[in-house]
């Protein structure tokens, strides 16, 4: 006799979350359990596409299902039953803010490649270039065609490689025209960026943010269903002190920290291959202790990988010796989200139908 749909979920209470700890039919993380056909139709609770993490749990879940003698149709559906604002942006699964305390320790360079990498993986993904006042993507991710305009005169992204791009960069007639805005124009093209952009269906919209705590971060928070905020840092003790402030007004507004990411943490000496601490270390590591959050990744300093950006996202670049160590980040930003929106789930357990397929195996 076939199993039934309700010991098939009690089969799936074995299966642990790696990062909370408790099972994830205890979690909410199960919207629906249904059996038509020798296939067993499950709705899940995950809401970080490409995530190793929950690549994992599915895999897990395939297990189970495959032991008990079915097929299995895994997808995947949250709402507002589960916590997630899905009035805002709508068609944007995760908005990721990256910041900095402070200008000049490569955060666009960081931001970049995540979306890059984000994309690298599978996923869909914009960017968005609210650093009004120096707006570098374009440097880094230079576009295919012009911003387009729909007929409601929404912008509509041009692409580079894949991921979408929005950037006042492209808003200016010369590439080194300085940006001199006021606070009322910086309010009115952030309030365009953040609601007249036609992004169309995205997993991961990241948001390179202009250094420090000014009106244009407080203006997304305030905007904006924030999944998290990744914070980028070198070692120095200036760049430190000023993320530290960052990272207390991120609490203040509520937005998870989804953890600090410390570039120029080391220099590797091309010929003997020491490896040298420049700027100091265990910098980020005073960080993590003092507000119990995860270090993402630890950049090394490189040419590639300069505070200046380069051309080009190097976690697509085969032949870059930072690309590991970059796509070791991407991979934990995206674990990190993943548990994020799991801890909302299990704060607010509902249901829901299925929606999105979830990816089949695990990538690299």
């Amino acid at each position: 006799m076939s199993i039934t749909e309700h010991e098939l979920k009690i089969e799936l209470e074995g299966i642990e979350d790696p990062d909370i700890g408790e099972d994830i039919v205890s979690l909410g993380l199960v919207n629906d359990v249904r059996i038509e056909d020798e296939t067993a139709k499950i709705s899940l609770a995950l809401n970080a596409p490409y995530a190793p993490s929950e690549m994992e749990l599915g895999n897990r879940i395939r297990e189970v299902v495959s032991e008990a003698g079915l097929e299995a149709d895994l997808r995947a559906h949250v709402g507002s039953e589960h916590g997630f604002d899905d009035e805002v942006l709508p068609r944007v699964r995760n908005v990721i803010a990256v910041s900095s305390g402070k200008g000049g320790v490569g955060k666009t360079t960081v931001a970049a490649n995540l979306a890059a990498g984000l994309e690298k993986r599978g996923a869909m993904v914009g960017l968005l270039d609210a650093d009004i006042h120096g707006p570098n993507v374009p440097r880094i991710l230079p576009v295919e065609t012009e911003p387009g305009v729909t007929p409601s005169e929404d912008i509509v992204p041009p692409r580079s490689d894949g991921v979408r791009v929005i950037s006042m960069g492209f808003m200016m007639e010369e590439e080194d025209d300085p940006a001199i805005l006021r606070g009322p124009m910086v309010n009115k093209f952030m309030l365009k960026f953040l609601e007249g952009v036609e992004w169309g269906r995205l997993d991961y919209l990241i948001v390179d943010l202009p250094p420090g705590t000014g009106d244009a971060t407080l203006n997304l928070l305030q905007s904006m269903p924030v999944t998290g905020a990744v914070v980028v840092t070198t070692p120095q003790e200036m760049a430190l002190d000023d993320t530290r402030k960052g990272i207390q007004m991120f609490n203040k507004h509520d937005t998870p920290v989804l953890g600090v990411v410390e570039n120029m943490s080391s220099f590797v000496c091309p010929s003997c291959g020491d490896e040298h601490g420049l700027f100091g270390t265990e910098g980020a590591q005073s960080i993590v202790d003092k507000y119990d959050i995860p270090l993402l990744g630890q950049i090394p300093i490189h040419p590639d990988f300069g505070a200046e950006g380069s051309e080009g996202a190097l976690v697509k670049d085969d032949s870059s010796p930072v690309q590991e160590t970059v796509e070791e980040f991407v991979a934990e930003v995206s674990d990190r989200v993943g548990e994020t929106n799991r801890r909302t789930v299990a704060e607010h357990v509902g249901g829901g139908e299925p929606d999105d397929a979830l990816p089949t195996e695990t990538e690299d």
